[in-house]
């Protein structure tokens, strides 16, 4: 205890009653009150001269004993002196007690805030003779209030700077607070908007969604909706993204955030971007895309009842003639007024497509044979008032061929084949009129000697393409391989369907050069997807029974794989049942297919060589089951246990399965719940050419 704490501490007992109780309150003051006690005595000047202090202030202040006795300037650095100085000096200016906040580094240079209280002592003559300091360390207080001034700071950051807006809400749906970007989408000031219900921004058929979000959010549960749409306040519609949060504070849901974030004019965007890819951009008509898309969905809704309808197929006649007279660009302008014409019949029953050049599609619903004639008689009607262009008329007569659902095809693609080849027998007859579908018109491939020359020449003829037909994988939902399906267009007949021409090239022989020409084309394919950077996929090509027992095989694969630099694991070689009977011939073969590290899958299993023992004895990759069992395993119980008894074999085996033909959702949900590894089929894609491929499972890899 210093020299003056001792003297003033006698002076208190002896100049007073009740000393005793002073001493140990004076003690507490000095050794166990943990505040830092000063008391300063006011000279002239103003000076402030330490009289009294608290062993806790001499610790945290380092202030030595002979402190006492001695000025502020006497004991502090410059700096620390002239701040306390400037506070004691307001002290006496106010005249009252007078609180301030300051900082100083205590014990071990560690930086301690503190709040001060000072408090005047006066005299008689109520001047201020002595202050008493009292300094509470109020570090964590401090940077406790610190980190929630800065939370606050970033909260108000993230509010005020986002580009979504966003409204705090409270339970009963009132706006308490909106960020700046509030009031640029809706168009409202704040104050507008404040202690207003967000109700009111919400358009009227919304507004039961949007409170049922809001219920729910007020649940404790963070939501999403594209479903809602705001007024704006000059009355417009705006498509917004709505996402909603609950405020919880102590475990209390006290309000909510709503955010909105403008999507009109990307709606706008993908409205465009939907309306062009299917729409044909000449005559705004749909388009051959949409075409297929809306007889698929027909095919899926129609799949039990087999409710009838028609497909029209249109040709202009001899309009290449009046092209090349009036010019293009007077062409595009009579093609716009067939549009136009044709689509004064489109209603809820009937859709009208232009599928390219001068052709036209017509889809016409719950129609029968008699119902398509009627219709076809009107739109004869139509044509038969002229068109007039420049001041000058034209006379145009359409030729139609009509195939019907689902006597003439139960798949788009052969509904629209049988449609135009309807209408190639009009052309053929004279045109200007009207042809359903019969069976017989393929009879003009009854002749087989003509249809091997065509054949013959359909490669140097660019008449051959490869489609191609994904196989999904039930784990991914992704399509990483795919099968290579053979296609003829005839430039004289059109397509020609594979189980036409494919039977005739085993018979002839063709379907070994066909066979090579098929695995380079292949191969080509797929060193263009790897240049657009899809590596990871897998092409299979079927390869026929005497092609595999072709000497060149395996060193023409080899050498297409070194042609082309593609990877040996991304083609798949498929060979049937039949192909492998012979274990001594085929057992070399595909150990030499398989040392160039290709997969090999046995393509309609179930359906040839009755033993299994080869499953054992070759190096199988897959098995593919084939579509006659898939067709019936949800009406037959043996074709089910077929499926599902190949499916476990194979896994058993370490092969992957593959199902073919799969057309509908049912059988898809059969498929997944007897764990088949990939399907194959209808249900998810027809064969496609390359480039609609590419877009739809390699580029969007869904």
């Amino acid at each position: 205890m210093s020299h003056f704490n001792r003297f003033l501490l006698e002076e208190m007992e002896e100049g007073k009653a009740g000393g005793k109780i002073q001493k140990i309150i004076f003690n507490i003051i000095f050794q166990h009150v943990q505040d830092m006690v000063f008391v300063m005595k006011v000279e002239e000047g103003p000076k402030f001269r330490y009289l009294f202090v608290n062993e806790s202030a001499m610790r945290k202040a380092k202030l030595p004993i002979e402190a006492i006795g001695k000025t502020l300037y006497e004991v502090l650095p410059p700096d620390s002196a002239k701040n306390i100085q400037h506070n004691y000096e307001l002290l006496l200016k106010k005249n009252e007690i007078f609180t301030y906040e300051d900082h100083f580094y205590a014990d071990g240079n560690v930086e301690v805030y503190g709040e001060t209280i000072l408090t005047p002592i006066y005299n008689e003559d109520h001047s201020i003779i002595y202050i008493v300091a009292v300094t509470r360390d109020i570090t964590e207080w401090y940077k406790e209030k610190k980190n929630i001034i800065e939370s606050q700071q970033r909260y108000r950051s993230i509010v005020d700077h986002n580009l979504d807006a966003i409204f705090t809400v409270s339970p009963e749906g009132k706006i308490i607070e909106a960020n700046p970007a509030a009031g640029l989408l809706t168009g409202y000031a704040e104050k507008q908007m404040t202690n207003r219900s967000i109700y009111n921004m919400i358009y009227d058929p919304d507004i039961e969604k949007f409170k049922n979000i809001l219920e729910l959010t007020f649940s404790g549960r963070a939501l999403e909706s594209l479903d809602c749409k705001i007024i704006h306040n000059k009355g417009h519609l705006l498509i917004v993204h709505i996402k909603t949060v609950p405020i919880v504070v102590n475990g209390e849901i006290i309000g909510i955030y709503v955010l909105f974030r403008d999507l009109t004019e990307q709606a706008k965007n993908m409205d465009m971007v939907k309306f062009m890819a299917f729409h044909d951009q000449l005559t705004g008509l749909l388009n051959r895309r949409a075409l297929l898309e809306h007889l698929n969905e027909q095919l899926f809704l129609h799949e039990n009842d087999q409710q009838q309808f028609a497909l029209l197929s249109i040709d202009l006649d001899r309009f290449k003639y009046l092209n090349d007279t009036v010019g293009h660009l007077a062409g595009d302008e009579i093609l716009k007024r067939v549009a136009e014409r044709l689509t004064q019949f489109q209603n809820e029953h009937c859709t009208i497509y232009r599928v390219g050049g001068d052709e036209f599609n017509i889809l016409l619903l719950q129609a029968d044979r008699q119902t398509a004639s009627t219709f076809v008689g009107k739109v004869f009607s139509a044509f038969s008032k002229s068109f007039y262009l420049n001041s000058k008329e034209y006379y145009i007569s359409p030729s139609i061929g009509i195939s019907m659902f689902p006597q003439d095809g139960t798949d788009p693609e052969t509904l629209i084949k049988n449609a135009d080849e309807a209408l190639f027998r009009v052309k053929q007859r004279g045109k200007a009129h009207y042809q359903f579908y019969r069976s017989e018109m393929n009879s003009a491939f009854t002749n087989i000697v003509t249809l091997d020359t065509h054949l013959r020449k359909a490669i140097d003829k660019n008449e051959l393409h490869l489609f191609y037909q994904p196989q999904i994988d039930l784990a991914t939902g992704k399509a990483k391989s795919f099968e290579a399906l053979l296609r003829w267009e005839n430039s004289e007949y059109g397509n020609i369907p594979p189980s036409m021409f494919i039977p005739l090239a085993e018979d002839t022989g063709l379907i070994i050069p066909i066979g090579y020409w098929v695995i380079e084309t292949a191969c080509r394919q797929i060193q263009n997807w790897n240049s657009k950077g899809f590596h990871d996929i897998r092409v299979a090509v079927n390869i026929s029974p005497k092609q595999f027992l072709q000497p060149n095989l395996v060193p023409f694969i080899q050498k297409m794989l070194d042609k082309y630099q593609i990877s040996s694991s991304s083609l798949e070689i498929e060979i049937t049942e039949g192909a492998i009977s012979d274990t001594k011939e085929t057992t070399p073969i595909l150990n030499n297919l398989t040392e160039l590290g290709l997969y090999i899958s046995v393509d309609d299993f179930g359906t040839g060589y009755s033993s299994l023992n080869y499953l054992k004895q070759f190096p199988i990759n897959g098995l593919k089951i084939d579509k006659s069992f898939i067709r019936d395993i949800l009406i037959d119980e043996k074709a089910a246990a077929i499926t599902t008894t190949i499916i476990h074999l194979g896994k058993s085996l370490g092969m992957d399965v593959i199902a073919e033909g799969v057309e509908s959702k049912q059988q898809a949900e059969f498929l997944i719940r007897a764990r088949c590894h990939k399907i194959q089929g209808y249900y998810y894609s027809k064969p496609i050419p390359a480039a609609e491929l590419e877009q739809k499972f390699l580029t969007n890899n869904t």
